[in-house]
């Protein structure tokens, strides 16, 4: 049975593996055998994490922990995983490399369809094998108009998949841990320094079950902080429209829409967000929608399973109280 790679990345606030990376395995399994890939040694959690969703090996490099202490920067990182899949396609000969579409995961695999003069497909909601047992990517287009389903005709097929676009799915295996030699390519990198920003207690946003996000009808920044207060009781990431975003109520990289992030979260709470085109086509896979705002005739509503029609700065408050009023009392949130 063809291989099929599948990148691991890891949650670094929980030390535990992306949900997205159990789906990456759910659908790695209809292409052929999952091959789960770690920039580091992973522990007895991780490989019983991955051996549930069907990883049939683990592979990491030799010399892990090595590369770990070295990596000090996205930028490193992203070259360390590019020179591991890079030395597995060569060894393995997979079916295809299977990558999450996050930003770290676009540019390793930018990096590495490059490295192996192959065809590269971004951004997929689906995979499925071709008649020919050949992968066929379908993605989204035209703000989610038209579904177009693709295949890769030269190199070994590398394929970014949008987090949380497929369930993940258990299939016990016992995954066999490999390591393999990587050689750092010979071409010199760029070194990017930053200072790095405080980690968030919230999830990211591309990786959240849950997000909640708001928009011009949030009525004030100060209005938004209560918005931010209610993510935090819900362990969500915060995120906001278009104009929240221009107005400056929340980062341009908490933006959700068309030229913005894309999320697939399990519940979507949209406070005072009209529901623009735009706005839609980067939230419309949530799989639960909540709408709250003050104009029933917003798009948003249509969208919802549920709609609270209202001042969103009246809402919102009394949301937050409910939420903490209903919290296990151990639960420091």
């Amino acid at each position: 049975m063809a291989k099929v790679l599948t990148l691991v990345e890891r949650d670094a606030r929980e030390g535990t593996v992306w949900r997205s990376a159990c789906a990456l395995l759910t659908l790695a399994r209809r292409l052929g055998e999952p091959i789960a890939v770690l920039g580091d040694t992973p522990d007895e959690e991780m490989v019983g994490a991955l051996s549930r969703y069907g990883a049939a090996e683990i592979w990491c490099p030799a010399d892990a922990d090595k590369a770990a202490r070295a990596t000090n920067t996205d930028q490193a990182a992203r070259a360390t995983d590019t020179d591991l899949l890079a030395a597995l396609a060569q060894r393995l000969d997979p079916a295809a490399i299977l990558i999450a579409s996050t930003p770290r995961g676009q540019e390793t695999a930018a990096r590495l369809a490059i490295r192996l003069d192959s065809g590269i497909i971004t951004d997929a909601v689906d995979l499925r094998p071709g008649p020919g047992g050949e992968a066929v990517a379908v993605q989204r287009c035209l703000a989610g108009s038209y579904l177009v389903e693709s295949t890769i005709i030269r190199g070994v097929p590398v394929i970014t998949v949008r987090p949380e676009a497929a369930l993940p799915e258990p299939h016990p295996a016992e995954a066999a841990l490999h390591t393999i030699a990587v050689e750092p390519s010979p071409q010199r990198a760029p070194h990017v320094v930053a200072i790095p920003k405080p980690r968030a207690a919230r999830p990211a946003l591309d990786h959240a079950d849950i997000v909640v996000a708001g928009g011009r009808g949030v009525g004030s920044r100060a209005a938004f902080a209560v918005l931010t207060d209610v993510a935090e009781a819900l362990g969500a990431a915060v995120a906001g429209s278009h104009t929240a975003a221009e107005l400056g109520w929340v980062p341009p990289e908490a933006r959700v829409g068309l030229t913005g992030t894309t999320v697939h979260p399990r519940l979507y709470l949209a406070c005072g967000v009209s529901g623009s085109v735009r706005h839609r086509a980067g939230m419309q896979g949530a799989k639960t929608v909540i709408a709250i705002g003050d104009d029933p005739a917003a798009p948003i509503f249509k969208l919802a399973e549920l709609g609270v029609v209202g001042d969103a700065r009246t809402i919102l408050p009394a949301l937050l109280a409910e939420i903490r009023a209903r919290r296990p009392p151990h639960d420091p949130r």
